[in-house]
């Protein structure tokens, strides 16, 4: 025990170290981003959203406006901006990337000089300059490999309060498989300098707070829900309604998100979800991440390491106990409840690795197997091989899949021991030669011993004619008197058939009359090995087995063809069929034994 004790302990600590060197270098990313993906699929929509909303751009406003370019509405922007205002939205963020302005357009056509190409913009960049608007920036990469940062129009930056300073870039921080699972809050831009994201600004001005000036590593965004989860209006209602329209005034307070969403809109990307999100959507998701807090945790380094210590623990010791079969079972049931506990806390917004003590368990079980096969399984191989010759293959599983080796040195057992003999077998010897007896022996002993190893008996030996089997041992079988009583009678019906084998085999010898008689006794014997160092069996020995064998001797006297003790019957329970019954004395016992005549078991 204690070896064991110290091969789990070093497997343990063996493993832990390599599943927390596979999670720093993030070996495992893949998997357990598999899991992140799956918990949001199964959580579904995880909480309202209170602080966000979007106004869309959507079909019905595309239908509505279809005959005009967008680089031309200017002025329906800052009509649904004002509206907005009014109705008391804490910050209004555009998603567009405003390339060109209306009024940059029209001078670039060199038409003659006209009011428009002055004023065009004019409602619009007064709306910027009152202020609680963000607009996009992004960057692109030229031929040369260069980037390049795009902003909106000089004429639309300029009129803002904080010019450049209101400007977030929309670009998304997207994992290395493509999915949108977490945030930046700036982008680093020009050595040490600096851009803050488009989310990340809206999110700052909508608390009063100035954006991080320290680049932060990516934190996962607490989606609020699968896509349309962020509350919409469509931008032609603001369009066409007043700032105490229900609609709009349940924008009151919020963070508003213009952006651009009819039905062919190519601003889609992944999420965890495994549906495609809108940019406006996944821009939405973050600011309501940064204003709730509600950034999903990940579980501190200790506590996870001692969470991994005690599944590793378990999951060794059961794998120690249990057959390869039985601990595989267990490997399953095991790494499952590893993901189930990881999901309900990540319904709480913390994150425990899932895969990390799967891929422990799968190497606890296979460090289990490897030392099996190297140690325990040659150990299970002798035991196996010393059995084999006297239980059936099932008895021998039970005894090594019990997870107590039987110890060989002796152990007692409450058992049932059957002893039978061939009656007359002297006389019939005499009519064979020694090579026919030897072939009459084995053929009855074969049928003779399939019931008792189909009812898990244990073929204990042979003394010439005579068959010694034990039930309920090496492995303990409560129901063992019923199953040497089942044996015993399906003995009788073999030896039946085994007349016709005689008659067949021998037709001039006379053998018409081929009987056993079969002794049953119930009480307590020590099975295990026993002889010399040179030269030794493994046996049962003890006044059980003594007794059974005088009973069989008394069948001959009685005329019974199965003698039972009253404590073999009772013991097999209701259903035994009985015919004579006595109280004997019997040979080298001072108190009498009641005998019973077996005639069959009901069901």
């Amino acid at each position: 025990m204690g070896k064991k004790f110290l091969y789990a302990v070093l497997l343990v600590v063996l493993i832990a170290a390599g599943v927390e060197v596979a999670c720093r270098e993030e070996w495992l990313k893949r998997a357990e981003d598999r899991y992140y993906d799956l918990w949001h699929q199964l959580a579904g929509r995880r909480y309202e959203p209170r602080h966000v909303a979007i106004v869309a751009i959507d079909d019905q406003t595309r239908l509505e406006h279809q005959d005009e370019p967008l680089v031309f509405w200017s002025p329906h922007h800052a009509q649904v901006i004002k509206v907005l205002r009014e109705a008391g939205v804490r910050v209004i963020g555009l998603d567009f990337i405003f390339v060109v302005s209306a009024e940059a357009w029209l001078k670039k056509l060199k038409l003659p000089e006209s009011h428009l190409s002055r004023t065009y913009d004019l409602s619009f960049r007064e709306q910027l300059a009152a202020g609680k608007v963000i607009l996009g920036g992004e960057w692109a990469v030229d031929a040369q490999g260069n980037i390049k940062l795009l902003l909106p129009p000089p004429d639309y930056w300029a009129s803002l309060p904080g010019q450049t300073n209101d400007v977030g870039l929309v670009r998304l921080y997207t994992d290395p498989d493509g999915v949108n699972r977490s945030f930046l809050p700036a982008f680093p831009w020009g050595g040490e300098e600096r851009w803050t994201t488009f989310a990340q600004l809206l999110a700052a001005r909508a608390a009063g707070k100035e954006p991080p000036e320290e680049l932060e590593p990516p934190s996962p965004i607490a989606f609020a829900g699968p896509p349309g989860t962020i509350p919409r209006v469509s931008y032609q209602h603001l369009l066409s309604g007043t700032p105490q329209d229900p609609q709009i005034q349940a924008l009151k307070d919020k963070v508003v998100i213009i952006g651009y969403e009819p039905s062919e809109v190519q601003d889609i990307h992944q999420t965890p979800y495994a549906r495609p999100m809108s940019g406006p959507e996944i821009h939405a998701n973050i600011v309501e991440t940064i204003l709730t807090g509600r950034s999903p945790q990940t579980v501190a380094a200790p506590l996870r390491w001692v969470y991994l210590a005690v599944v590793l623990s378990l999951g060794v010791a059961l794998f120690f106990r249990l057959s390869p079969a039985a601990g595989l079972a267990a490997l399953g049931l095991l790494g499952l409840s590893a993901a189930v506990f990881s999901y309900f806390l990540f319904r709480g917004n913390w994150l425990l690795p899932a895969a990390a003590p799967q891929l422990g368990l799968l190497l606890g079980y296979l460090g289990i197997l490897g030392l099996r096969l190297t140690g325990e399984e040659k150990e299970r191989a002798r035991l196996r091989q010393i059995f084999g010759r006297y239980v059936s293959e099932e008895v021998v599983e039970k005894v090594l899949s019990s997870g107590k080796q039987p110890d060989l040195g002796g152990e007692a057992f409450t058992v049932t021991v059957l002893f039978s003999d061939i009656r007359n077998f002297t006389g019939m010897s005499e009519s064979l030669s020694p090579n026919e007896v030897v072939e009459m022996l084995n053929t009855y002993f074969s049928r003779a011993c399939e019931p008792i190893l189909e009812q898990g008996g244990m073929v204990d030996k042979f003394v010439g004619d005579a068959v010694m089997a034990v039930f309920g041992a090496p492995a303990p079988q409560p129901d063992h008197a019923r199953r040497a009583v089942a044996a015993a009678l399906a003995m009788m019906e073999k030896a039946r058939e085994f007349q016709a084998w005689m008659e067949q085999r021998f037709p001039d010898r006379g053998f018409n009359n081929f009987r056993i008689g079969i002794g049953l006794h119930t009480g307590e014997a020590v099975i295990g090995n026993i002889g010399t160092p040179k030269r030794f069996e493994f046996t049962a020995i003890g006044d059980t087995v003594n007794t059974a064998s005088r009973l069989e001797g008394l069948t001959k006297e009685l005329g019974w063809s199965i003698v039972a003790s009253d404590r073999t019957v009772k013991a097999a329970g209701p259903g035994a069929v009985t015919g004579g019954r006595q109280e004997l004395l019997v040979k080298g016992r001072q108190e009498p034994v009641v005998v019973l005549e077996v005639k069959g078991l009901e069901e």
